[in-house]
């Protein structure tokens, strides 16, 4: 069972990962009066989330970019909470806040009400610092292969436009 946590005013929301491209582990983290929430999420996760939040955020105005977030490193140690399964995304209009919410993962014969759930509202500016950060993380990975777009290794990889070769 996990834990479920609710941060209305986070200080701080990121996401990172740790380890060399091929073998990374991503992270959402979040911290509001000194406590810290760390969750472990897939890398698409995390282009996902960006890409909807910046095309809600495309829709509002766009926050000064004195006002964003400098400091989007994780924070150490980096241990996660529990895996996140579903996350989701709502406009708060009257506080002015997109909240995500995240979901744990859990086995399907797992009761719902074992799932740790994780709230956090966001301004604006978090927003936008999350979105650049996140596109930052994505794009740093491994390049993508010329043929097929997946992912490759410095060995290359068994490339489905080549019938399972190796490409290069």
């Amino acid at each position: 069972m996990g834990t479920s946590f609710d941060l209305p005013e986070p200080d701080r929301f990121t996401a990172g990962a740790v380890g060399p491209p091929g073998q990374r582990v991503f992270y959402l983290q979040a911290a509001a009066e000194g406590h810290v929430v760390t969750l472990r999420l897939e890398k698409a996760q995390v282009a996902a989330l960006a890409e909807y939040l910046a095309s809600v955020l495309a829709d509002l105005a766009i926050p000064d970019a004195t006002s964003l977030p400098a400091e989007l490193e994780l924070v150490e140690p980096v241990v996660a909470e529990w895996v996140v399964g579903q996350i989701g995304v709502v406009f708060d209009e009257d506080r002015d806040r997109m909240v995500v919410q995240a979901e744990e993962l859990v086995e399907e014969e797992a009761d719902d009400t074992d799932r740790g759930v994780a709230r956090f509202a966001l301004s604006r500016a978090q927003v936008a610092a999350f979105v650049g950060r996140a596109a930052e993380l994505v794009a740093a990975g491994r390049p993508p292969c010329e043929l097929c777009g997946r992912p490759k290794d410095p060995e290359g990889h068994m490339c489905i436009k080549t019938n399972g070769h190796r490409a290069r």
